[in-house]
């Protein structure tokens, strides 16, 4: 297994920085191979990062072959957090079949710190059918600890660089991903959730409502239930490119079965002309 090296003055930062990560405590592990790797990251500065605040995708949501609504990934005006600065960030997820009769109504946050991306509060509110749960979490990497707010239960995380589902998905934008590759870390904030695998399966052209995208596809791997399950089989397309904008994304989730987004608008100030370039309808994919 090779590790991805970080282009710390790149603009793709967000989700894939975990492979270079590895045990908490500020020493260093080693994987199967003998290379070693740094055990915390070192601070990011927000121009480093190939998301802001005002990015927005908007997704088709299909469950199974039904289209059933819309979701979207969403970066909301820098906040605090116990006095830190974090970027807000939202996956939601909006739908129902059977003429409204089975519904899925959720809404993920995750607040992740300007400078280190780690994740300082968690919150997933699902309502997927017959089935509802509130999870809220409040993460503190410096002491390595976890608690959920609305209700009595805390944990111990394995680094002071922990990461929830959402983040991890920013994070993987921030990669140098090699095809082929197979990348293992123990950053997933609940040590139940380890180890966190990513695996860059092959570069692909995928065209989606939004466009036709050069892409590569990576399976990102955590070991609890959700969208990046190990039976569920998750495959994210990434534009191939500095953005590393979400096209498209695969999963067979419990309860909703299977759950499909494609990219249908790109609303990026820091790109000119991203919004009228997906409605249009035209090539939105890069041509390299």
């Amino acid at each position: 297994m090779t590790v991805a090296t970080l282009r710390a003055g790149s603009p793709i930062v967000a989700l894939g920085v975990l492979a270079l990560l590895g045990a908490p405590g500020g020493v260093d592990a080693q994987n199967g191979s003998g290379i070693r790797i740094p055990a915390s990251l070192p601070a990011i500065e927000p121009p480093d990062v190939p998301f802001g605040p005002g990015e927005q995708l908007i997704y088709q949501v299909k469950l199974g072959a039904l289209d059933v609504g819309e979701g979207f990934l969403q970066v909301l005006p820098i906040d605090t957090v116990r006095g830190r600065s974090v970027y807000p960030v939202e996956l939601g997820l909006n739908g129902s079949t059977a003429f409204g009769m089975m519904k899925v109504r959720d809404i993920f946050r995750s607040w992740i710190d300007v400078e280190t991306l780690a994740s300082l509060r968690f919150h997933k509110d699902q309502h997927e059918l017959t089935y509802k749960s509130r999870k809220h979490y409040d993460i503190f990497p410096e002491r390595q600890e976890w608690t959920r707010t609305d209700a009595e239960q805390t944990g111990t995380t394995l680094t002071d660089l922990p990461l929830d589902e959402i983040a991890f998905i920013y994070f993987i934008r921030t990669l140098d991903l090699e095809v082929g590759e197979e990348y293992t870390f123990n950053h997933y904030f609940k040590e139940d959730g380890n180890p966190v695998v990513l695996r860059v399966l092959r570069r692909e052209r995928k065209k989606v409502p939004a466009g036709t995208f050069d892409t590569i596809v990576v399976q990102p791997i955590i070991q609890t239930d959700g969208l990046f399950s190990e039976g569920g089989k998750a495959e994210v397309y990434l534009t191939d490119d500095a953005e590393r904008h979400i096209v498209y994304l695969s999963s067979e989730v419990p309860i909703v079965g299977s759950l499909t987004l494609l990219l249908k608008e790109i609303r990026d100030p820091s790109i000119a002309g991203s919004v009228s370039r997906a409605e249009s309808g035209g090539d939105g994919g890069n041509t390299r």
